[in-house]
Order: C-alpha cells, then structure tokens, then sequence
C-alpha cells in the first residue's frame, strides 16, 4: 500500500548522499531515482540556474532533519537469491502456459474450430 506524499516526511538521508544527503531525502520522498534528481541538479546548474540550485540545496540542508534510524529498513532492496526465485517462478508458470497453447494448436479440436472459422 502506497502512502501518499502528505503521509510521509522529508528528511535528509546522510548515509546515502553525497554532500548531505538532500537530494537522496528528496528521492526517497517523492519516490524517485536518486541519480535522476543527481542529474537533474547538474544539469539545472548548467542551464542557468546556479544561485537557485546552490541557495535551495544550503536552505535545506539545514532546514531538513536527519533520518531517523531504522527509517527505511521497511524499503530494503529484495536480495539477488529472493530475484532469482521470481524470475525461476514466473518463467515456470510462462512455460506452462505455452505448453498449453501448444497442445491446444496441435490439438484436433483447434483444426475443427479453424475449418468452421474459414466456412
């Protein structure tokens, strides 16, 4: 379940940033990359807006709190081996369903269907 953007706090996350940890608050916040929000930064700063990105990045450095410990423990990435296992699980089941398809094309009963199509 989804929580919406109200539900949540914005906080800076130290241990995941670069600087501060502004933008990877941000990331977690809206739910987004933090490398897209990185190169949205960079790439702000070379079009002009400098002063705007350098005074909002200071202002919320020290107007943001530090992540509570243990805040994100609930988003932990899924590891390799649990991956694996649902790809295993959703190939099985895909090769299940083929299998079905085929032994109903090659079945009598698919060629009767298509003949009284084809009438």
């Amino acid at each position: 379940m989804a929580t919406g953007l109200s539900e949540r706090k914005l906080y800076r996350v130290p241990e995941e940033g670069m600087i501060k940890g502004v933008l990877a608050g941000l990331a977690h916040y809206l739910g987004v990359p933090v490398k897209l929000l990185r190169i949205m930064a960079v790439l702000s700063i070379f079009f002009g807006l400098f002063m705007f990105t350098f005074i909002a990045y200071v202002v919320l450095c020290f107007v943001l709190d530090p992540v509570p410990a243990n805040k994100f423990d609930d988003e932990s990435a899924p590891s390799p081996r649990n991956l694996l296992d649902e790809a295993d699980r959703e190939l099985r089941a895909s090769e299940q369903r083929l299998r079905q398809v085929e032994r109903y094309v090659t079945s009598e009963t698919f060629g009767v269907r298509s003949r009284f199509r084809q009438l």
